[in-house]
């Protein structure tokens, strides 16, 4: 892969892991500086519903930022965009749709089809 096409990649994800920071920092803020206090416990129950889904969101994000934090450091190797089983090149289509992936899509297929054989 070519170096512009590697620094354009990097830029991406390098803006999508600020992203994923500031969120993270965002959830916390909130979640240390509210002092409410509810009356009713259908409301406190509404808000603790809603921290444990964010804070399975951020788990999620959490995963992401080292997927993240991988494919830098792919780019730093050189290896990005190369397909971890086959070794071919991983599409840019492909790339620009998911650029933590790992896979090209024949070999995401055959790892997907092999899942569902398993049952998984």
């Amino acid at each position: 892969m070519e170096k512009e096409t590697q620094a354009l990649f990097k830029d991406l994800l390098l803006k999508r892991l600020d992203e994923l920071y500031d969120e993270a920092e965002k959830t916390v803020a909130g979640m240390t500086d509210t002092e409410e206090t509810f009356p009713d416990p259908t409301d406190r129950a509404t808000l603790e519903s809603d921290r444990n889904f964010m804070l399975r969101i951020r788990d999620r994000e959490r995963k992401l930022i080292s997927k993240i934090r991988e494919a830098l450091q792919r780019i730093e190797d050189g290896n990005f965009g190369q397909c971890e089983m086959c070794g071919d090149d991983i599409g840019m289509d492909r790339l620009r749709a998911r650029p933590v992936t790992t896979l090209c899509i024949e070999c995401k297929r055959k790892q997907e089809a092999n899942e569902r054989a398993r049952g998984a």
